[in-house]
């Protein structure tokens, strides 16, 4: 399980398992539950470079982020430790 602290947004944390190039899982700690729980059922089962390409830059009301964009941030920083 990895563990990613969010900024800027009502969640604290998001927990995601990745498979191979793939999301297997993302739990939201805090935040809107039924925004992150539908945004973790839409990404588990997605390619990890489709879910940054779709989740990266939405921005919530008039923050510069959102749980989307954090969830993308940290999938970024998943793949960067990798390599």
């Amino acid at each position: 399980m990895n563990t990613y602290k969010t900024q800027g947004v009502c969640s604290q944390e998001i927990q995601f398992e990745i498979d191979g190039d793939t999301v297997k899982s993302v739990k939201f700690i805090g935040g809107c539950a039924g925004n992150t729980q539908g945004v973790a059922r839409l990404v588990a089962g997605m390619k990890i470079d489709e879910a940054i390409k779709r989740l990266d830059g939405i921005k919530c009301g008039f923050k510069p982020t959102s749980c989307p964009d954090q969830l993308a941030k940290a999938l970024k920083q998943y793949v960067e430790a990798q390599t």
